[in-house]
């Protein structure tokens, strides 16, 4: 998604479970690292919420698919803790793009491990076929 956002050349993206997207949403519902990493220096660092979230926007997933305009299909595992779903979810309604999704409802931080690796193969044979 970085590079999507950040080249405009790029033609097609794939995240499968993107990482570190919509950091305040993951902090609040997730127990897994990183993300208690930032609670727990936050729980000493009352004052500096504003500012924590406003330098990690510049890693935000979520803010580099907003600026992305390269078609893309992400994948995502409901049982995720690591990425949790509406993290993915919030990166994916950001872009603009034309776009697809794949949801797998009993997966976690795997995705749809190798079933995906087929829907992203289809995926570009439609494209490129």
């Amino acid at each position: 998604m970085a590079v999507s956002g950040l080249v405009p050349d790029v033609a097609v993206a794939m995240p499968d479970v993107p990482f570190l997207c919509h950091f305040r949403r993951a902090t609040e519902i997730s127990d897994e690292h990183p993300y208690q990493e930032i609670v727990k220096y936050l729980r000493i660092h009352r004052d500096k919420v504003d500012t924590v979230f406003n330098t990690l926007s510049y890693f935000d997933g979520m803010n580099f698919a907003a600026r992305a305009k390269a078609e893309a299909l992400y994948s995502v595992g409901l049982m995720d803790t690591i990425c949790p779903p509406s993290t993915v979810f919030a990166a994916y309604n950001h872009l603009s793009a034309p776009k697809a999704i794949r949801v797998y409802t009993f997966n976690q931080h795997d995705g749809g491990g190798p079933h995906h690796i087929m829907e992203k193969i289809q995926f570009l044979n439609a494209r490129w076929a």
